[in-house]
């Protein structure tokens, strides 16, 4: 289902591209959301619900239940599981106190005792409305005899409360996390209980959390722990060691703890041991959640497959447009952000948002994903490499090229510039129009020999480096020379150079790098200076370095062009469409030949207000080459 690189890339490069590459996404992204959809993972989704169960802080019960246990102690005592007669004895002293209700949940007929005996205990179970006997299966309307016990108990009937372990629906895992509360439209025993402290729950649609199953109306316990509800032993509340006073208004619930047999236990979502929680306990939990209406709610499947789109859409993007790292935080955060929803959810409200099918989505996505997301990066950055390594070799032949012709051009420029010479030192008197042209072929070559210089440096620069070659040197001296080289140019525009030099010691300079960085300086404040106006050079010493300024009254430098003004071939747009002619090279030299002394250079401008032109050298100076 991957996309392939070569479709992901075309569709990327433009508007209408990266809109079919978001439709392949979702397109994908639904994909996988609908095969999750499809997958049963009940175990792993209980499983998740048996942590939120598990770790519920809070959970308080209805305290209307307690528990008698016959106990290993008990049978000990009374040799055996206690007789007819002690039942009779027990049951009459808990009605005595006026229990709410009484409900056996054993199998009677194990009783011992005579015939006698178990008619007297028969006839008072069935004296009293509100005791009963917990049945553990439920017959099919017709087969109400199945509801009744054997002789000589026959008289007292069944009422069903059985357990619904996950064996064959749900998670599969024996887990008992459900109630039934109808079985062929009959309540069962759990709601009877109920309503006698909780009246509502008569009218099963207004239990919180019922759902239909096989023609029965379920919904899930509300569990806790096991120990959560009070208990005796039946000897301890027989012999009044145990007051039956405390079992007044209480559902009673009588059951063993003996350890002898499965049947007496279920496996909880607080545990899976055999023996973690008995049959009343269960009986306790259901009545409980039914007393006290609390149910967890499962949410509908349509909010399960809204998380598992959002899982796969998130996930998708995360993995195919964040950095890894990034990735690995946002998909993180979201899992913790998640969990921590449904845990909430269920603490608070009781709420079971589905976790294992998200979490599973944002797994698949993201192992999915990330594998053709390295092939597609690969295949760019081994695209990338050949294009560098195409134009690696283009720069290369292109900075040959330049240096080989510039070398070409400095013999024929350097013979016009001597023949000019020889043409201006001839006695021969030339017409005004003569001179004019010689004087123009002298100037044109001057300029055409500075970009030759200009391309030769940058070639230099390019390829192998410029070598210093330092030398104690006066930085007074080297722009006195710069400045009278250029007072022709300046009077040409009656602007005046002023220079004010602060004595200094010698530092060590490359004299010859140096006297180009000031002539570019110089140069460009002459010819960007309107006429009649001034140039103002100076320089001074700290401690530590040596400053010289060239201030101009120019026009200036946009400051949205301030950051570029240094880089090779930038030319200001005002600049282009003048006559005003340069390389672009300039500045770019003298800032590199600045920053190989270990200085540093900067410009202060502002449009309309001239530029100030800063080269700061250190005074201590090593040698140093690039």
């Amino acid at each position: 289902m991957a996309l392939p690189p070569s479709l992901e890339e075309n569709t990327a490069s433009s508007p209408r591209g990266a809109y079919k590459a978001l439709i392949l996404r979702i397109t994908f992204a639904l994909g996988i959301s609908f095969l999750i959809a499809q997958t049963n993972l009940d175990y792993i989704e209980s499983y998740l619900y048996d942590l939120r169960v598990r770790t519920k802080l809070i959970n308080p019960t209805s305290e209307a239940i307690e528990l008698i246990y016959i106990t290993p102690q008990t049978v000990q005592l009374f040799k055996g599981v206690p007789s007819a007669k002690e039942q009779e004895a027990l049951l009459k002293k808990l009605v005595a106190e006026g229990t709410k209700a009484i409900t056996y949940e054993f199998d009677l007929s194990e009783v011992p005792g005579s015939t006698q005996e178990k008619n007297n205990w028969e006839a008072s179970l069935v004296a009293h409305r509100n005791v009963f006997v917990a049945g553990r299966t439920t017959p099919l309307k017709g087969e109400e005899k199945q509801l009744f016990l054997q002789d000589p108990l026959e008289q007292v009937s069944l009422s069903p409360a059985p357990k619904t372990s996950d064996l064959v629906n749900f998670a599969k895992d024996g887990v008992t996390r459900r109630m039934i509360l109808t079985y062929q439209d009959r309540p069962l025993l759990p709601v009877y209980l109920a309503s006698l402290i909780n009246p509502e729950v008569k009218d099963i649609h207004k239990i919180r959390g019922q759902f239909d199953f096989y023609g029965t109306d379920q919904a899930y316990i509300d569990f806790h722990p096991a120990k959560s509800y009070p208990s005796a032993s039946f000897e301890d509340v027989l012999s009044g060691k145990v007051p039956a006073a405390r079992f007044k208004d209480k559902i009673v619930l009588i059951g063993t703890d003996l350890g002898l047999s499965e049947a007496e236990y279920i496996l909880s979502p607080y545990s899976r041991d055999v023996t973690s929680m008995t049959r009343i306990e269960l009986q306790a939990n259901t009545i409980d959640t039914l007393i006290r209406n609390s149910s967890p709610v499962k949410t509908p499947k349509f909010i399960s497959w809204l998380f598992i789109l959002l899982a796969s859409l998130l996930t998708t993007h995360v993995v195919l447009t964040l950095k890894p790292t990034q990735g690995l935080v946002v998909l993180g955060g979201t899992i913790a952000g998640f969990v921590g929803l449904c845990a909430l959810s269920f603490w608070l409200m009781g709420w079971w948002l589905p976790m294992a099918a998200p979490l599973l989505t944002i797994f698949l996505c993201y192992y999915f994903f990330i594998p053709y997301r390295l092939i597609v990066e690969n295949r760019r950055s081994w695209e990338y490499y050949q294009k560098n390594k195409l134009l690696s070799q283009v720069e290369e032949l292109k900075t040959n090229f330049i240096s080989m012709m510039s070398h070409d051009l400095k013999t024929p420029i350097a013979r016009i510039q001597g023949m000019t010479d020889m043409i201006l030192a001839d006695p021969v008197t030339l017409s005004p129009q003569q001179r004019e042209a010689v004087d123009t072929i002298k100037h044109s070559s001057d300029d055409l020999l500075k970009f030759i210089n200009a391309i030769l440096n940058y070639g230099k620069i390019e390829s192998q480096g410029v070598q210093l070659h330092l030398q104690s040197k006066d930085i007074n001296n080297l722009l006195q020379e710069v400045i009278r080289k250029h007072e022709f140019l300046a009077k040409v525009k009656r602007i005046q150079i002023v220079s004010e030099l602060e004595p200094m010691f010698p530092v060590p300079v490359d004299a010859d790098l140096m006297k180009q960085v000031f002539s570019n300086l110089v140069e460009n404040a002459i010819k960007y200076s309107p006429e009649d106006t001034k140039i103002l050079v100076t320089s001074e010493e700290t401690p530590s370095k040596v400053i010289v300024q060239v201030a101009d009254q120019g026009p200036g430098i946009p400051s949205d062009e301030l950051q570029n003004i240094f880089m090779k071939f930038f030319r200001s747009k005002n600049v282009k469409s003048s006559p005003i002619k340069g390389s672009g090279l300039g500045l770019y030299l003298a800032k590199y030949f600045t920053e190989l002394h270990r200085g540093r250079i900067f410009v202060e401008s502002s449009h309309g207000n001239g530029s100030t032109f800063t080269v700061e050298l250190p005074i201590e100076q090593g040698g140093t080459h690039a």
